[in-house]
């Protein structure tokens, strides 16, 4: 069975759950970081990267500024990578950095495609 001709058409539709569940996954990142049982203090690098994480994850999830916020985030995301996991190793499955590397790539794809269909800002301005 092919499922190409179920999904040929749809594709606003998977590309519109895709940036917000992302966005959502990365907003909750940044809500556990700065309001979770261990809240980290604002002005650490762990801080700053909840803020980020929350900012772009509304942003994602709202569809406004999506590219702006992609490129934030994928830089944080290889930031946290190389300065946190990638000491303790080259494999991010041993190494815990696979949610990073995750995000990054969904970044990318966030980049390249932008706001999509379902978004409060209609127009790219990046």
């Amino acid at each position: 069975m092919c499922i190409k001709k179920y999904v040929k058409g749809k594709e606003a539709i998977f590309y519109g759950i895709f940036r917000i569940l992302v966005g959502l996954m990365f907003f909750l990142h940044g809500w556990t970081k700065l309001f979770g049982a261990k809240p980290v203090a604002l002005m650490s690098l762990m801080g700053a990267a909840g803020v980020i994480e929350l900012a772009v994850g509304i942003m994602l999830v709202l569809g406004l500024w999506t590219r702006l916020g992609a490129l934030i985030a994928g830089i944080e995301m290889l930031v946290a990578y190389f300065m946190a996991h990638f000491p303790n190793g080259w494999n991010p499955l041993t190494n815990n950095g696979e949610p990073a590397l995750l995000f990054f790539a969904a970044f990318l794809v966030v980049l390249y495609h932008g706001n999509g269909k379902w978004a409060v800002e209609k127009k790219e301005t990046f």
